[in-house]
Protein backbone atom coordinates (compact mmCIF):
# COMPACT_ATOMS: atom_id res chain seq x y z
CA UNK A 1 0.00 0.00 0.00
CA UNK A 2 1.17 3.77 -0.73
CA UNK A 3 0.78 4.90 3.17
CA UNK A 4 3.03 1.73 4.12
CA UNK A 5 5.82 3.07 0.88
CA UNK A 6 5.49 7.07 2.25
CA UNK A 7 6.06 5.65 6.34
CA UNK A 8 9.22 3.68 5.15
CA UNK A 9 10.67 6.54 3.05
CA UNK A 10 10.02 8.72 6.41
CA UNK A 11 11.89 5.81 8.38
CA UNK A 12 14.49 5.50 6.06
CA UNK A 13 15.02 9.22 5.54
CA UNK A 14 15.60 9.54 9.52
CA UNK A 15 17.80 7.30 10.07
CA UNK A 16 19.44 8.98 7.32
CA UNK A 17 19.47 12.22 8.85
CA UNK A 18 20.58 11.03 12.36
CA UNK A 19 23.72 9.52 11.05
CA UNK A 20 24.86 13.02 10.18
CA UNK A 21 22.78 14.12 13.51
CA UNK A 22 21.64 12.93 16.39
CA UNK A 23 18.55 13.02 18.33
CA UNK A 24 19.72 14.31 21.37
CA UNK A 25 21.71 17.75 19.29
CA UNK A 26 18.48 18.35 17.75
CA UNK A 27 16.46 17.99 20.69
CA UNK A 28 18.61 20.23 22.48
CA UNK A 29 18.66 22.56 19.69
CA UNK A 30 14.76 22.27 19.04
CA UNK A 31 14.00 23.26 23.05
CA UNK A 32 16.41 25.87 23.13
CA UNK A 33 13.43 28.09 20.58
CA UNK A 34 10.91 29.36 22.44
CA UNK A 35 8.05 26.88 23.27
CA UNK A 36 5.65 29.49 25.07
CA UNK A 37 4.26 30.73 21.44
CA UNK A 38 0.53 30.13 22.41
CA UNK A 39 0.23 27.65 20.11
CA UNK A 40 -1.04 29.82 17.00
CA UNK A 41 -2.36 27.15 14.89
CA UNK A 42 -4.62 25.89 17.54
CA UNK A 43 -5.91 29.85 18.03
CA UNK A 44 -6.04 29.86 14.20
CA UNK A 45 -8.38 27.07 13.77
CA UNK A 46 -10.48 28.53 17.11
CA UNK A 47 -11.48 31.44 15.68
CA UNK A 48 -15.39 31.96 15.09
CA UNK A 49 -16.82 30.11 11.78
CA UNK A 50 -15.08 27.89 9.21
CA UNK A 51 -11.20 28.38 9.11
CA UNK A 52 -9.39 27.44 5.99
CA UNK A 53 -5.92 25.95 6.00
CA UNK A 54 -4.28 26.14 2.34
CA UNK A 55 -1.60 23.62 1.50
CA UNK A 56 0.92 24.62 -0.34
CA UNK A 57 1.99 21.18 -2.67
CA UNK A 58 4.18 20.69 -5.77
CA UNK A 59 2.78 17.28 -6.53
CA UNK A 60 1.06 14.33 -4.77
CA UNK A 61 1.40 10.43 -5.40
CA UNK A 62 -2.12 9.99 -6.89
CA UNK A 63 -2.14 12.96 -9.22
CA UNK A 64 1.71 13.61 -9.54
CA UNK A 65 2.79 16.68 -10.74
CA UNK A 66 0.70 19.70 -9.57
CA UNK A 67 2.49 22.21 -10.38
CA UNK A 68 4.84 22.26 -12.82
CA UNK A 69 5.83 26.59 -11.78
CA UNK A 70 6.08 26.26 -8.15
CA UNK A 71 6.55 29.35 -6.80
CA UNK A 72 6.07 28.36 -3.03
CA UNK A 73 6.99 31.75 -1.63
CA UNK A 74 4.50 33.35 -3.81
CA UNK A 75 1.73 31.09 -3.25
CA UNK A 76 1.77 31.22 0.99
CA UNK A 77 1.80 34.95 0.29
CA UNK A 78 -1.40 34.97 -1.62
CA UNK A 79 -2.84 32.59 0.69
CA UNK A 80 -2.20 35.22 3.38
CA UNK A 81 -3.26 37.94 1.34
CA UNK A 82 -6.49 36.11 0.63
CA UNK A 83 -7.17 35.93 4.28
CA UNK A 84 -6.23 32.29 4.99
CA UNK A 85 -6.32 30.80 8.57
CA UNK A 86 -3.12 28.99 8.24
CA UNK A 87 -1.10 27.27 6.01
CA UNK A 88 0.38 23.79 5.14
CA UNK A 89 3.24 23.10 3.48
CA UNK A 90 4.39 19.36 2.25
CA UNK A 91 8.13 18.55 2.85
CA UNK A 92 7.81 14.96 2.31
CA UNK A 93 10.27 14.22 -1.08
CA UNK A 94 10.07 11.47 -2.65
CA UNK A 95 6.42 11.51 -3.00
CA UNK A 96 5.26 14.84 -2.50
CA UNK A 97 7.89 15.90 -4.13
CA UNK A 98 8.62 18.78 -0.71
CA UNK A 99 11.53 20.00 0.98
CA UNK A 100 12.67 21.31 4.41
CA UNK A 101 13.31 24.46 3.05
CA UNK A 102 9.71 25.32 1.26
CA UNK A 103 8.80 24.89 4.92
CA UNK A 104 11.74 26.74 6.60
CA UNK A 105 11.38 30.07 3.96
CA UNK A 106 7.60 29.95 4.08
CA UNK A 107 7.65 30.11 7.91
CA UNK A 108 10.48 33.30 7.86
CA UNK A 109 8.08 34.78 5.18
CA UNK A 110 4.47 34.80 6.22
CA UNK A 111 2.86 35.73 10.07
CA UNK A 112 0.38 32.62 9.56
CA UNK A 113 1.14 29.40 11.24
CA UNK A 114 2.67 26.98 9.24
CA UNK A 115 1.71 22.72 9.36
CA UNK A 116 4.26 20.76 8.60
CA UNK A 117 2.51 18.28 6.84
CA UNK A 118 4.49 15.30 6.50
CA UNK A 119 4.37 11.45 7.85
CA UNK A 120 5.88 11.83 11.31
CA UNK A 121 7.03 8.24 12.14
CA UNK A 122 10.03 9.26 14.83
CA UNK A 123 10.21 12.07 17.36
CA UNK A 124 13.09 13.59 15.41
CA UNK A 125 10.81 14.32 12.60
CA UNK A 126 8.54 16.70 15.26
CA UNK A 127 12.14 18.43 16.62
CA UNK A 128 12.99 19.04 12.88
CA UNK A 129 9.76 20.94 12.90
CA UNK A 130 10.27 23.19 15.40
CA UNK A 131 13.85 24.07 14.23
CA UNK A 132 12.69 24.71 10.61
CA UNK A 133 9.86 27.27 11.99
CA UNK A 134 6.55 25.24 11.90
CA UNK A 135 3.61 25.88 13.89
CA UNK A 136 2.49 22.55 13.93
CA UNK A 137 2.86 18.74 12.96
CA UNK A 138 0.48 15.72 11.36
CA UNK A 139 0.51 12.86 13.36
CA UNK A 140 -1.19 9.91 10.93
CA UNK A 141 -2.99 7.23 13.25
CA UNK A 142 -2.51 4.68 10.59
CA UNK A 143 0.97 4.82 10.90
CA UNK A 144 1.33 5.48 14.28
CA UNK A 145 0.23 3.24 17.05
CA UNK A 146 -1.55 4.98 20.02
CA UNK A 147 1.42 5.34 22.50
CA UNK A 148 3.33 6.57 19.71
CA UNK A 149 0.37 9.43 19.27
CA UNK A 150 0.35 10.55 22.79
CA UNK A 151 3.91 10.44 22.90
CA UNK A 152 3.92 12.74 19.61
CA UNK A 153 1.24 15.05 21.48
CA UNK A 154 3.67 15.44 24.30
CA UNK A 155 6.36 16.58 22.71
CA UNK A 156 4.82 18.88 20.52
CA UNK A 157 3.51 20.58 23.20
CA UNK A 158 6.49 21.31 24.89
CA UNK A 159 7.65 22.54 22.44
CA UNK A 160 4.78 24.90 21.84
CA UNK A 161 3.60 22.96 18.74
CA UNK A 162 0.29 21.87 17.90
CA UNK A 163 -0.58 18.41 16.82
CA UNK A 164 -3.57 17.51 13.87
CA UNK A 165 -3.87 14.24 14.78
CA UNK A 166 -5.32 12.24 11.42
CA UNK A 167 -8.19 9.75 11.59
CA UNK A 168 -9.62 7.94 8.51
CA UNK A 169 -12.26 5.73 10.29
CA UNK A 170 -13.97 5.30 13.64
CA UNK A 171 -11.65 2.90 15.06
CA UNK A 172 -8.61 5.60 14.16
CA UNK A 173 -10.73 8.62 15.50
CA UNK A 174 -11.06 6.71 19.21
CA UNK A 175 -7.15 6.40 18.71
CA UNK A 176 -6.87 9.95 18.64
CA UNK A 177 -9.30 11.26 21.17
CA UNK A 178 -7.30 8.59 23.69
CA UNK A 179 -3.99 9.96 23.10
CA UNK A 180 -5.33 13.19 23.71
CA UNK A 181 -5.72 14.90 20.41
CA UNK A 182 -6.98 18.23 21.03
CA UNK A 183 -7.45 18.53 16.80
CA UNK A 184 -8.68 15.84 14.84
CA UNK A 185 -8.26 15.56 11.12
CA UNK A 186 -10.32 13.60 9.25
CA UNK A 187 -9.05 12.75 5.99
CA UNK A 188 -11.80 12.23 3.42
CA UNK A 189 -9.03 10.51 1.44
CA UNK A 190 -8.34 6.92 2.14
CA UNK A 191 -4.60 6.85 1.83
CA UNK A 192 -4.45 3.30 1.73
CA UNK A 193 -6.83 3.60 -1.98
CA UNK A 194 -6.74 7.56 -2.41
CA UNK A 195 -10.61 6.98 -2.91
CA UNK A 196 -12.21 10.36 -1.21
CA UNK A 197 -15.20 10.47 0.25
CA UNK A 198 -16.16 13.69 1.43
CA UNK A 199 -19.36 12.18 4.03
CA UNK A 200 -16.16 10.60 5.78
CA UNK A 201 -15.59 14.03 7.80
CA UNK A 202 -18.84 14.35 8.21
CA UNK A 203 -20.16 11.12 9.35
CA UNK A 204 -17.39 11.24 11.83
CA UNK A 205 -17.79 14.48 13.34
CA UNK A 206 -20.03 13.17 15.46
CA UNK A 207 -17.68 11.11 17.35
CA UNK A 208 -15.58 13.93 17.66
CA UNK A 209 -16.51 16.15 21.24
CA UNK A 210 -17.70 20.04 20.78
CA UNK A 211 -14.20 21.14 22.88
CA UNK A 212 -12.16 18.94 20.33
CA UNK A 213 -11.22 20.70 17.01
CA UNK A 214 -12.31 19.11 13.96
CA UNK A 215 -10.66 19.56 10.76
CA UNK A 216 -12.10 17.84 7.06
CA UNK A 217 -9.10 17.43 5.13
CA UNK A 218 -8.95 16.29 1.41
CA UNK A 219 -11.64 16.14 -1.81
CA UNK A 220 -13.04 19.95 -0.88
CA UNK A 221 -13.77 21.62 -4.34
CA UNK A 222 -17.52 23.73 -4.41
CA UNK A 223 -19.01 26.02 -2.23
CA UNK A 224 -21.32 23.21 -1.40
CA UNK A 225 -19.22 20.83 0.03
CA UNK A 226 -18.17 24.02 2.34
CA UNK A 227 -21.79 24.51 3.28
CA UNK A 228 -22.23 21.04 4.52
CA UNK A 229 -19.12 20.64 6.16
CA UNK A 230 -19.68 24.07 8.08
CA UNK A 231 -23.30 23.19 8.94
CA UNK A 232 -22.03 19.85 10.50
CA UNK A 233 -19.88 21.72 12.87
CA UNK A 234 -16.75 21.23 10.87
CA UNK A 235 -14.26 23.99 12.80
CA UNK A 236 -11.59 23.81 9.73
CA UNK A 237 -10.78 22.74 6.15
CA UNK A 238 -7.59 21.59 4.74
CA UNK A 239 -7.48 22.22 1.23
CA UNK A 240 -4.76 21.52 -1.13
CA UNK A 241 -5.33 20.59 -5.29
CA UNK A 242 -7.87 22.44 -5.26
CA UNK A 243 -6.43 26.11 -4.59
CA UNK A 244 -2.52 24.70 -6.00
CA UNK A 245 -4.96 24.18 -9.48
CA UNK A 246 -6.71 27.72 -9.37
CA UNK A 247 -4.51 30.55 -11.21
CA UNK A 248 -6.50 33.12 -8.70
CA UNK A 249 -6.55 31.56 -5.02
CA UNK A 250 -7.80 35.11 -4.18
CA UNK A 251 -10.43 34.42 -5.77
CA UNK A 252 -11.32 30.98 -5.38
CA UNK A 253 -11.14 30.87 -1.59
CA UNK A 254 -13.77 33.95 -1.59
CA UNK A 255 -15.77 31.66 -3.62
CA UNK A 256 -15.52 28.71 -1.24
CA UNK A 257 -16.18 30.78 1.56
CA UNK A 258 -18.85 31.86 0.00
CA UNK A 259 -18.25 35.66 -0.55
Amino acid sequence: MILDKLAESSRRRVEERKRTRSLEALRREAEARNAQTGFPFETALGRQGLSFICEVKKASPSKGVIAKEFPYLQIASEYEAAGADAVSCLTEPEYFLGSDRYLEEIAGKISLPVLRKDFTVDPYMIYEAKILGASAVLLICAILDREEVREGIRIADSLGLSALVEAHDEAEVEKALDAGARIVGVNNRDLRTFQVDLDNSRRLRAMVPPDILFVSESGIRTPEDIRRLRENGTDAVLIGETFMRSPDKKKMICELRGN
